[in-house]
């Protein structure tokens, strides 16, 4: 059958008898055992100790073929310790031309499933496999299937589409990967999106597999931060930022200096990366991060594309973003204002270089975004002015009440901040993290003073995965507020159902924030927002599944009629206790 041929495919141009030639000389002889025979001694294994031994294992009916494979087994072992060998003797041209001359002679026999190996480990450790054989592998699914990757890296770097066909799955489930830890079942402030570090991250099983695929390719490497590039400029998804630098990173921790040197941003994402593991920038590594900022020559702009995409990795905007937050607090305690302050003019220059990463790639127009101003000189004081405010109330709750009465908390936010939100990236970015930061120190006054203004945000950052993920994680801290109406009235009425309807990501979030926290909501509310949750035609299959999820839930939470009818009411007098200083 065929597959016999292919068993034997090749031997035949190298004059090595195969079953097709036995069977001509049985079809064309007059004594078959002779002929046998003869056969036998022509194509064994020619070693004069074996004549005396073969009819020895004949009477203990080892079969030849048994005996032979296993002879051939313990030979291609040895050849492929050889092979491996030779790769490392000798100078550098002799040892790669007795591998050629080696694949010349064998590679004719690479469909032979016995013999594969021994072409492919040739093949594997030769820098420059002759072009022919590339090609004749490359047309050859199986072969290309079966060789190494330091084959296939020959063959993807002249073929781009092929690598390309290869790199896709793996870019594709990096995506997916993130997306399922913004939108995961498990909301807690401690374990977040943010939480691994970055060595941990690029363990990863997609980090890991591009490094091996590129190995020390500069080729390979640059073709995956172009398809990177194409896919941020198509998808706007900030998640192939992430790829970008760990990819780099990755390469970094194997000290393959082969790329890290000729990478412009290598020293730079370095840094970065030790900011992102502390999550904060320190003034050492300001200056640092700055000195190659400043450093950018004349005519060598292009680097600027680089490094925003760099610094537009959303593990990179939250590190800028919380110690911009923990410089303005810090400039309050000193009676700075953030235009005095170098370091904190340093982190802004960053995030708007992140934040307009797309755009520089878009327009191809390589030079740092302006600042605005007014970002400096009247937003972050307004911001100030907000932990000023929180600071008062706070001191005066402790004050000795005189005839004066309690001093409310400001319920009014200044229009200019609503504006700054709506049309500034980079105000709205800050704004965001400091409300998540307000959350986090369970402000609940703060919280739903600052909440009217994220309805309309630029861009709708408000609505995105990112914010979202930290937000729903951050209210399981203020738990206890969800029974009072006027919070969830505030929260859900003011904020989450206004984007629901036209944006299915903030249904999914609202959804897994009452699977975690249904039984602290008020139940009337919680009944209402049952019915403003329910899914549309429309929705996709992940918001039906939450849906149904907290449908049952809520069903199991409900007493049995029985239940409710006989429990007696509790009409104890509760003990009085000195309500705390509200925070």
């Amino acid at each position: 059958g065929p597959g016999r041929a292919a068993m034997y495919a090749g031997l035949q141009e190298l004059g090595v008898a195969n079953g097709e030639d036995l069977k001509e000389t049985l079809t064309n002889c007059t004594e078959p055992l002779k002929a046998i025979e003869q056969f036998q001694t022509e194509n064994g294994v020619l070693l004069p100790s074996l004549q005396s031994a073969l009819p020895f294992l004949d009477l203990h009916g080892t079969p030849r073929l048994e005996f032979h494979q296993s002879v051939f087994d313990e030979l291609r072992e040895k050849l492929l310790e050889r092979v491996s060998a030779i790769a490392l003797e000798g100078k550098v041209e002799e040892r790669y031309k007795k591998l050629e001359d080696l694949l010349e002679k064998s590679f004719s026999l690479v469909k032979m499933p016995s013999i594969q190996p021994v072409v492919m480990c040739v093949m594997k450790h030769l820098p420059k496999v002759p072009e022919k054989k590339l090609k004749l592998v490359m047309a050859d699914k199986d072969l290309y299937k079966a060789c190494a990757v330091e084959v296939k890296r020959q063959i993807w770097q002249d073929n781009q589409a092929l690598f390309g066909d290869e790199v896709s799955p793996l870019l594709k489930q990096y995506i997916l990967e993130k997306e399922n830890i913004l939108f995961s079942n498990d909301i807690s402030v401690l374990h977040n999106f943010f939480s691994p570090s970055p060595k941990t991250r690029r363990q990863g099983e997609v980090v890991q597999k591009l490094t091996q695929m590129i190995g020390k390719n500069v080729k390979l490497y640059d073709m995956v931060l172009q398809f990177l590039r194409t896919l941020f400029l198509r998808t706007r998804n900030v998640h192939y930022c992430t790829l970008r630098a760990e990819l780099l990173m990755s390469l970094h921790d194997l000290e393959i200096s082969e790329i890290c040197t000729v990478d412009p941003c290598h020293k730079f994402t370095w840094c970065l990366d030790a900011c992102i593991r502390e999550k904060f920038v320190d003034n050492k590594r300001a200056r640092e991060l700055q000195g190659f900022l400043d450093g950018v020559k004349k005519g060598q702009e292009q680097v600027l594309g680089d490094l925003s995409m760099i610094l537009c990795d959303p593990f990179a905007i939250n590190t800028l973003a919380l110690s911009t937050i923990r410089h303005l607090q810090d400039l309050v305690g000193q009676d700075t204002l953030p235009r005095e302050s170098p370091d904190l003019l340093l982190l802004l220059r960053m995030l708007s270089l992140g934040q307009g990463a797309w755009d520089m790639i878009d327009s191809q127009v390589f030079k740092e975004p302006k600042m605005e101003a007014e970002l400096i000189t009247k937003f972050l004081p307004m911001l100030m002015s907000f932990v000023v405010d929180d600071h008062t109330f706070n001191v005066d709750q402790k004050l000795p009440s005189e005839e004066k009465g309690p001093i409310p908390y400001p319920s009014t936010i200044p229009e200019a901040f609503t504006k700054f939100l709506q049309e500034n990236r980079i105000a709205c970015e800050i704004g965001l993290y400091y409300v998540l930061h307000i959350t986090k120190q369970r402000n609940k006054n703060a919280f739903l003073r600052l909440l009217p203004a994220l309805v309309e945000t630029f861009s709708d950052l408000a609505f995105s995965d990112i914010f979202l993920h930290l937000l729903t994680g951050n209210l399981t801290l203020l738990g206890d507020e969800f029974a009072l109406e006027e919070f969830c009235t505030s929260l859900f009425d003011g904020f989450f159902l206004t984007a629901c309807s036209r944006k299915e990501n903030v249904h999914r979030h609202v959804l897994r924030l009452l699977l975690h926290l249904h039984h602290k909501v008020a139940p009337a509310k919680l009944e209402s927002l049952q019915k403003a949750l329910e899914p549309t035609k429309q929705s996709g299959e992940a918001v039906k599944e939450l849906y149904n999820q907290l449908t049952e839930k809520l069903e199991l939470r409900k007493p049995s009629p029985a239940e409710v009818t006989e429990t007696p009411s509790m009409e104890l007098p509760l003990p009085t206790v000195p309500t705390p200083a509200s925070r």
